[in-house]
């Protein structure tokens, strides 16, 4: 099969933001505790948390964390967290009927988010409770010192402020699973008069509004109209949440599901485009897609064990495992972020240990990566620069979720200031080779570096505990460029990496 692209150096999407390429912990599960924290193991710091689990944290440099929420917030007092650890409650959580014990709270994650070099992005709790918690969250964060919840970060041992520029204002308040659920206009307000105080202890803070949980939502996207419409020339960013899902086993159709994403951007890119002309605003909000990942291996089984269980803590949770199809799918949702990263501003892989993650952890055991953490360290290591805007030629199919899908998913991040060319690249196709050639358009004299590849492998192939890298990539695909055209054989159900010298 023949796959033609061209990439020209002056057609861009435009710069990308690092922050694309960051992740989420919540409370849930093990992703905290014997996640990135757990006193007592091997490799356990004199804070007790993993290095092994950080190490492999720094590989995947997401320069952004969403914390401490998802669902969890919605119920969550973050006073609850801080202080000597020996006089924190233990609480019920509602979310995920689950006993928190609160040993790691808002000081603590900051200092995990310095040891792996990554910035706090922190949630508020809109759900039960309102503005006032929030301002003084922020106050206790953000504050030198010389107020009353300034000086009580300071008594807990925390001298400096933590300086959290981004915020998020409560989580999914769309959903009627939500705890403080609300209808759109009871949170546009809310969130309006949130973000109001907020930006009224510092205007520079970046401010998140909730956008819909999912395209499928009865109310999407008239929610985001109303949202946007009570707040928007008070935050800087809409959130949107998209998870993957093959319970059909039809993989072609599991592919096109990204489509639904790319569309799900657009159409909320235009009601902010409709909002701000109805506002005759010059302020431009930007999406935010805070949660992303496949979820469905192990949903149903969990929620089967949490309507019968009784409050555990820190149990096995949403742990799916993930195989060689997830790889394709999870590198062809980070290509359609990089295609869209003119209004993609931040994203966040959810989650990032143990929980529907790329990091897995044993208690007492090692760390592994799962099959996913590869097509996430390649785009966040490679794919900062400026989008590229190609222009592909290729077969295409129709599917349930999409019709004229292309078989070839393609993305290209131009990093000047590097002297790098990167293309990341899916054969969707399930048993077809493809010959791509690619024209390089002002990039005369482009050499080949490296083709990475991920390839050959059986779909429901994964990384366990037993075989922790059974799945992996490899060098030397068969690629080349010529005359300023670059030439690639990409094997079927395949993922590449294309680094070139510009």
């Amino acid at each position: 099969m023949d796959a033609r692209a061209v990439l020209n150096r002056d057609f861009t999407v435009g710069p990308i933001d690092e922050r694309l390429y960051g992740a989420f912990l919540e409370h849930l599960g093990r992703a905290i505790y014997t996640g990135i924290y757990e006193p007592g193991h091997p490799q356990a710091d004199e804070n007790g948390f993993r290095k092994d689990v950080a190490a492999l944290v720094r590989d995947l440099a997401p320069p952004v964390m969403r914390y401490p929420g998802g669902n969890f917030v919605s119920a969550y007092n973050w006073e609850d967290g801080v202080g000597p650890r020996d006089q924190r409650p233990t609480r019920l959580d509602l979310a995920w009927r689950t006993k928190e014990t609160n040993q790691i709270g808002v000081n603590e994650f900051a200092d995990w988010c310095k040891l792996v070099g990554t910035e706090m992005m922190m949630a508020v709790n809109l759900g039960s409770r309102s503005l006032d918690a929030a301002r003084k969250l922020l106050e206790y964060c953000n504050h030198p010192g010389g107020s009353a919840w300034s000086d009580l970060r300071i008594r807990h041992g925390w001298k400096e402020p933590h300086d959290i520029r981004l915020w998020c204002l409560g989580n999914e308040m769309d959903g009627p699973w939500q705890v403080g659920h609300k209808t759109a206009y009871e949170y546009g307000r809310l969130a309006n008069e949130t973000a109001k105080a907020m930006k009224g202890f510092d205007k520079s803070l970046e401010l998140i509004v909730c956008g819909s949980s999912n395209p499928h939502m009865a109310s999407y996207p008239a929610w985001e109209a109303e949202v946007l419409d009570q707040c928007y020339d008070s935050v800087d960013y809409v959130s949107l949440h998209m998870y993957f899902e093959n319970y059909e086993g039809d993989t072609l159709n599991f592919f096109a599901k990204t489509e639904e994403m790319d569309r799900y951007i657009a159409t909320i890119g235009s009601v902010i485009d409709m909002v701000q002309a109805k506002k005759r605003s010059r302020h431009k909000v930007r999406i935010c897609f805070d949660e992303w990942n496949v979820w469905y291996h192990a949903r149903k089984d969990d929620q089967d064990r949490m309507d019968r269980w009784d409050w555990p803590e820190a149990p096995r949770l949403l742990e799916d495992v993930y195989n060689f199809e997830d790889v394709l799918q999870v590198a062809t949702i980070l290509n359609t972020m990089i295609r869209r990263s003119d209004v993609v501003r931040i994203a966040c892989i959810a989650q990032l240990v143990n929980v529907i993650a790329p990091i897995m952890t044993e208690p007492g055991g090692p760390a592994w990566r799962q099959t996913i953490f590869w097509p996430y360290y390649y785009a966040s290591r490679y794919g900062r620069g400026t989008a590229l805007q190609p222009v592909v030629d290729v077969p295409r199919y129709d599917a349930e979720a999409a019709d004229d899908v292309p078989y070839l998913d393609l993305s290209a991040v131009h990093a000047a200031d590097k002297g790098e060319l990167t293309l990341f690249v899916v054969n969707r196709h399930p048993n077809q080779t493809m010959d791509l050639a690619a024209d390089l358009q002002g990039f005369a004299s482009a050499t080949l570096v490296e083709h990475i590849e991920m390839s050959g492998h059986d779909l429901q192939a994964a990384n366990t505990l037993e075989t922790p890298e059974r799945i992996g990539p490899s060098t030397g695909g068969a690629s080349s460029v010529e005359d300023g055209v670059l030439k690639a054989k990409l094997p079927p159900l395949s993922y590449s990496v294309l680094r070139l010298s510009v």
